[in-house]
């Protein structure tokens, strides 16, 4: 090997200097500067001689020098081979460089060199996107290991390039047949000839996809023909928007039989309920907690509320802020009518016979003490009895009790059984003609329970006493029509289904609210006022004194709305399904013991676990994301009828998902392991 010029490019061509017949530079001077280019390899081993191929080329030998290498990155001062050196900086791949003639499409793909596989963490943004490749489908579609940095650069992506029909090129099949019979010689690139890769057999043509669609199953996907078999095509016919047919997969079906027209099916028994669709009406859903996703499983607790409650509520504020009833402006009628309205809807979700029979309160626990405090006071005496059920919430059992302890009545409690259901045959046994109001749930916030209260309203009736029906758990999961349960009274409050907060509802029966007297004064209440006498409003306004919660009343009707609009029977059906599955999966977890487990169950989950306090469990599955109430749920009492002072409750709503379910009984499984 010659020693170098002082100036290699000082040989480079000027005007005059003789060149080959192609117009280039003499190709023996070009195979001296690339052997000088390359000959210092990463580590300072030397690149192999080329001398003998530029001779053949140029038909001139060449001196080929041992150099330093000509140009260092500034980006990456990493030294060669140090396992920080990428593609960027000291690096042995060279992005951007065509494949070289004779190696199989798609080698590129492959990392050029080991140093390359620990710095792949750069090269995350490469999973993204970023343009379309050949034939219009995304760069990182064609390319199975986006990540890896090409050899040689990314211009191949494993596709030869076809012409119309399928066929390869004239010029491609030319080349392919005189690789395939030329002699597999040593390549004069080091980089190629050093990873092995070379092409050592006959050409394989690579065809690209009919119809620029990549085949799924290459991505471990399922082909169209087995996604038709599981997913038909779903359509609506223009004069029946709302009647779901269901077509086959038209593609198939004519490909097999012939061309003929779809004819529709019978429709479908229920419309369908899109739980990722409902889904994307949360916006709260979106939130993380402690970096993960967040899974809300504290719907007794509270409910989130959909984008159409959250934008009614800021309309309200923006157009139609004012107190109500009380005044001849434009606001004033505006926020009267929006008001009113929301009662209507009220009404008509529940089946009330009357707007006149909804009253608006903070929640259920006012509720309650309206009626405890207005008809209680006013018909309950001593001696009298008030009958409960073991599955009450604080807020059912506190004011029945001040309202004994204040006229001298005795509190009657209806017992469960194992499961959680109330026995009916002792509830029988408790009433008499000294029972003047039994105040049951509908649905147990601890367990569940979905209590028969027609059938213990019907029994109550019969020996003249009133009933009251707390639906604060129920009208969230199930269809409730008051004139159908004959209840006297029902009470429910507005963030137990997806509405707002300080919201309330107390449904009376129109002879009973006109001869209750308030229980609360002050305005808006009152027809007219003097001091020596009050006249007082009729029902509902004589039990709403001072500015109601006007704004939250109006977003309760939007979600009430929202409700209807998504339909309570497929919301129940829904919610059954979802509970039928984590009933399932999570009674086998080891160490669980669960808590109410009655035929009839709305969708909470009660348990506790073995070897861990409910608060453990609870942080344990925070530290996830996922929301579960642990406590005594404000229902001591059904609690310590199973020897309890808390449990973990799980409670969910139809925009909970079996894969968030999955999510929570993966955690409580890595509990069960550890103790």
């Amino acid at each position: 090997m010659t020693t170098p010029t002082a100036d290699p490019l000082a040989t480079l061509p000027l005007p005059g200097t003789p060149v080959s017949p192609a117009g280039l530079p003499d190709p023996a001077l070009l195979a001296r500067l690339a052997n000088e280019f390359f000959s210092a390899l990463p580590g300072g081993v030397a690149a192999p001689d080329v001398s003998a191929a530029s001779a053949a080329v140029g038909g001139v030998p060449s001196a080929l020098p041992a150099a330093a290498p000509l140009v260092a990155s500034a980006s990456n001062p990493a030294p060669a081979g140090s396992p920080l050196a990428g593609p960027g900086g000291t690096g042995t791949g060279l992005p951007g460089m065509s494949p070289p003639q004779g190696y199989v499409p798609g080698v590129n793909l492959l990392p050029g060199a080991p140093t390359h596989v620990l710095s792949l963490g750069n090269r995350a943004p490469g999973l993204a996107p970023h343009a379309a490749a050949q034939r219009g489908i995304p760069d990182n579609v064609q390319m199975i290991a986006p990540a890896l940095e090409p050899r040689a650069g990314s211009a191949v992506l494993g596709v030869p390039e076809l012409n119309g029909a399928g066929e390869r090129s004239m010029a491609t099949t030319q080349l392919a047949a005189a690789q395939a019979d030329a002699p597999q010689a040593a390549s004069p690139f080091y980089f190629v000839d050093a990873a092995k890769y070379g092409w050592r057999g006959e050409p394989r043509e690579v065809a690209a996809p009919p119809l620029d669609f990549g085949d799924p199953r290459a991505f471990g996907l399922v082909a169209e023909d087995d996604l038709g078999d599981l997913l038909p095509l779903v359509q609506r016919t223009p004069d029946s928007p709302h009647a779901l047919y269901v077509f086959e997969n038209a593609q198939r079906r004519e490909r097999a039989e012939g061309p003929h027209p779809a004819a529709p099916l019978a429709p479908a028994a229920h419309p369908p309920f899109d739980v990722h669709a409902v889904r994307r009406d949360f916006p709260i859903l979106q939130e993380r907690v402690n970096g993960k996703q967040l899974i809300w499983f504290d719907n007794a607790a509270t409910t989130h509320k959909p984008q159409a409650v959250i934008d009614r509520l800021a309309y309200f504020y923006a157009h139609e802020n004012s107190n109500i009833h009380r005044a001849a402006h434009t606001l004033a009628g505006r926020a009267t009518d929006a008001y009113e309205q929301a009662r209507e809807t009220v009404r008509r979700f529940i089946g009330a016979s009357s707007a006149e029979e909804i009253l608006f309160v903070r929640g259920t626990t006012e509720a309650i003490n309206l009626v405890a405090k207005s008809w209680g006071v006013q018909h309950v005496g001593a001696g009298d009895e008030i009958v409960l059920s073991h599955l009450e919430h604080h807020a059912n059992i506190v004011p029945w009790q001040q309202l004994a302890a204040q006229t001298g009545a005795v509190l009657r409690v209806i017992p469960v059984d194992d499961s959680g259901q109330v026995l009916l045959e002792e509830y029988r046994k408790l009433l008499s003609d000294r029972t003047k109001i039994v105040a049951v749930t509908q649905v147990s916030n601890a367990l569940g329970t979905i209590v028969p209260v027609k059938d213990i309203v019907e029994m109550a009736h019969r020996v003249g006493a009133k009933a009251l029906v707390d639906g604060a758990q129920s009208v969230s999961h199930m269809r409730v029509d008051v004139q159908s349960i004959d209840a006297d009274f029902f009470v429910f409050s507005g963030h137990k289904i997806f509405g707002p907060t300080g919201i309330g509802v107390v449904y009376g029966k129109r002879a009973l609210l006109e001869d209750m007297p308030p229980w609360q004064g002050g305005g808006n209440m009152i027809t007219d006022v003097t001091f020596e006498r009050t006249l007082f409003q009729p029902p509902p306004g004589r039990f709403e004194a001072g500015t109601g919660n006007i704004a939250d009343a109006v977003g309760l009707g939007a979600a009430l709305d929202y409700v209807t609009r998504l339909g309570i029977e497929n919301i129940a059906r829904y919610e059954h399904d979802l509970l039928g599955y984590a009933t399932s999966v999570l009674a086998p977890v080891p160490g669980v013991r669960l808590i109410g487990t009655a035929p009839d169950k709305a969708s909470v989950l009660s348990f506790v676990m073995k070897g861990y306090s409910p608060e453990e469990v609870g942080q344990a599955l925070n530290e996830e994301g996922i929301a579960v109430r642990a406590g005594h749920h404000c229902a001591q009492p059904i609690l310590r009828r199973y020897g309890l002072e808390a449990t973990v409750r799980p409670s969910l709503a139809f925009f909970n998902t079996c894969d968030e379910v999955d999510t929570m009984i993966a955690v409580l499984r890595r509990l069960a392991v550890r103790r």
